[in-house]
């Protein structure tokens, strides 16, 4: 063996540790992801409510509104499927009373409740022209999943970015209304505190068991 070559294998043998410990760090690093940075326990996942608004324009006349058109009318609410949560709305400046009411009658049978003061639309309405405004929101957690930190480390002892992504997904999904996530809903006024405390007073007055009686039979007779 020359000189030459045993100064190549030696330069070898040098190269091919550091090479595999590269490769090694190469390996480790992409099972790191991201450092969460969400210190608190409030969560950055939050419900989004989207609204979009539907627009139809009806012909009219000072009679009321045409058979013809109270037809296309009616299919283009079964279109859209109207459900709990939409709201109906009218402008109606550019039409007669008659109309209105018949706009407004329709929308009834289809169970809703037609109201005037219709949101901004484009365009500009005609005269003998009723626009009917379907608006109808929408709520959904962006981002989630979210799996940008999905790391072991956690120097900041931060919360993960998918924190809240379950709860608040649900809570949007099942809400009947999304615009209650904005608004709320209004209390009745009235107190439910006496029809709430019914049957643990049921509970409290049944006699002991053994008797062949039961609590349902001891409310039934109040």
């Amino acid at each position: 063996m020359t000189m030459n070559t045993k100064h190549k294998t030696a330069r070898l043998r040098q190269i091919r540790p550091v090479t595999l410990a590269i490769v090694a760090a190469l390996g480790l690093s992409g099972c790191a992801g991201g450092v969460a940075t969400n210190q608190s326990l409030y969560s950055l996942n939050q419900p989004v409510v989207s609204r979009t608004n539907y627009v139809f324009d009806v012909q009219t006349n000072a009679s009321g509104v045409p058979s013809s058109e109270e037809r296309r009318l009616t299919d283009w609410f079964e279109a859209l499927d109207l459900g709990y949560g939409d709201k109906v709305s009218l402008d109606s400046s550019m039409i007669s009373i008659a109309a209105r009411d018949d706009l407004k009658s329709i929308a009834s049978r289809e169970g809703f409740i037609m109201t005037d003061g219709a949101p901004v639309t484009e365009g500009a309405v005609g005269a003998g022209m009723a626009r009917v405004v379907v608006t109808r929101s929408v709520a959904s957690v962006p981002n989630c999943p979210n799996w940008s930190a999905n790391s072991d480390s956690n120097p900041n002892n931060a919360t993960s970015p998918g924190y809240g992504c379950s709860i608040n997904g649900n809570l949007a999904a099942m809400i009947a209304d999304p615009e209650d996530l904005l608004r709320g809903q209004r209390g009745s006024g009235e107190t439910v505190v006496m029809s709430s405390t019914k049957a643990i007073e049921a509970y409290r007055d049944a006699p002991t068991t053994g008797k062949g009686n039961t609590v349902s039979e001891v409310a039934s007779d109040e």
